[in-house]
């Protein structure tokens, strides 16, 4: 599934516009629609408080309201008033929600505008979209804070209002969602690990944007997914064999650290190696051999941690380091040595990646495709610490393309 960033999403729907045809405003109808049943379906409410800035995002909530009211559930409208001349579609909105009158509509020009919300109502955001550009300020952050204390429910329309769709939220006044209602496809923000207590569950809503757009557009991220599996899966033949699958080894475990060795181990063969063999310390063989007993097994020289290199290497179709092996002096000589020594990919974690962190002038020697896997205390040791998320992203993709390696975080 291919990310998009704003840009890029604006440019869908103008795509779409010009290619169907269809009219801006009409494509904001669908939009309201999608979401207006949503509510319906999802929730059970007294009433429906939309909260609404002056932009489309605000031009949805008003045509949510005008459809929550013709499904004869209550709804009240509160725009966020400023200086700025609402956008066209939302004009538009704002004239067939007035002329109905069936909707209350508040301008909330001041902070004692805000209204007292009953505990029963359900409170959707539609303030700002996805092309928010600046952290929120004035009666726009007050009105945030406001709701952010209040007991209710808030449902977010595209994204929460103060979310970045392309950069970093971290610090800024954002809606706390409990639902958030998304056009079409997933927003990088919402793969982001700082803006989860923002968005709370996320539902993608298809309004049928012209697909073809997104088979030709190009992207700097893509997700993985089910559908992206099954077309880089090859079917093995009703005849083969584990010999026609690689052989892997592990290099894994020291003493009071064999868990995870039997994990990695179990994990290694789960993802379809044809074989598998453990180098460990001595003090971990009845482990593995019991929990894991399709693993062969070879034992270092030392009882109670890795130290050496003790069999060819080069047979090996890919060599796994790391899992629960420590960071003690000898470990990091075999490191070294595993470096020096192998000249396929290699899978670094855990405990491999400390031992990188004390020698980092040993990562321009990995390799080339060797995979990298750091948690984020891990990847600050790497490369450093006071990064947000975006510019962590930022580092894997520079890392990645200095030394030739790949990162999985």
């Amino acid at each position: 599934m291919k990310l998009l960033t704003a840009k890029q999403i604006r440019e869908w729907d103008q795509y779409t516009i010009h290619k169907e045809p269809i009219t801006s405003i009409e494509l904001m109808e669908r939009a309201a629609k999608a979401c207006a049943k949503w509510l319906l379906q999802n929730t059970l409410a007294d009433s429906y408080y939309i909260f609404c800035g002056k932009g489309n995002n605000g031009g949805d909530g008003l045509a949510i309201a005008r459809m929550m009211a013709d499904a004869h559930r209550e709804a009240r409208v509160y725009i966020l008033e400023s200086d700025a001349n609402g956008s066209l579609d939302f004009n538009i909105n704002f004239t067939h929600l007035h002329q109905k009158g069936n909707v209350p509509i508040t301008l909330l020009r001041s902070e004692n505008d805000f209204p007292v919300i009953p505990e029963n109502a359900i409170v959707v955001d539609a303030l700002f979209g996805t092309g928010l550009n600046k952290t929120l300020e004035g009666n726009g952050a007050a009105l945030v804070e406001y709701l952010n204390v209040m007991h209710n429910g808030i449902v977010s329309i595209d994204i929460p209002s103060g979310m970045f769709c392309d950069k970093s939220s971290f610090g800024n006044i954002v809606v706390n969602a409990a639902h958030t209602l998304t056009f079409q496809v997933l927003k990088m923000a919402f793969l982001i690990a700082e803006n989860e207590p923002n968005f709370g569950q996320v539902h993608i809503l298809d309004i049928s944007l012209h697909p073809e757009y997104l088979e030709n557009v190009q992207t700097k991220f893509q997700l993985i997914n089910i559908t992206t599996c099954k077309s880089i899966y090859n079917q093995r033949n009703i005849f083969s064999h584990k010999g026609d699958f690689g052989h892997a080894l592990l290099m894994v475990g020291s003493y009071g650290k064999m868990g995870a060795a039997v994990l990695s181990a179990r994990a290694c063969i789960k993802s379809g190696t044809g074989l598998l063999t453990c180098h460990l310390p001595e003090c971990g063989l009845n482990v593995v051999q019991t929990a894991v007993p399709e693993a062969m097994c070879i034992i270092d020289k030392e009882s109670r941690v890795l130290s050496a290199l003790t069999d060819d290497i080069s047979k090996y179709s890919i060599v796994g380091v790391g899992l629960g092996i420590g960071t003690h002096n000898e470990t990091s000589l075999l490191i070294n040595s595993l470096i020096n020594n192998y000249n396929k990919p290699l899978v670094l974690d855990a405990d491999a990646l400390n031992i990188l962190s004390q020698n980092k002038e040993w990562l321009t020697m990995l390799p080339t495709y060797s995979i990298l896997t750091p948690h984020p205390k891990e990847f600050s040791r790497l490369f450093g610490e006071g990064m947000n998320d975006f510019e962590k992203i930022e580092m894997v993709l520079l890392k990645a393309k200095e030394i030739e390696c790949y990162y999985f975080n």
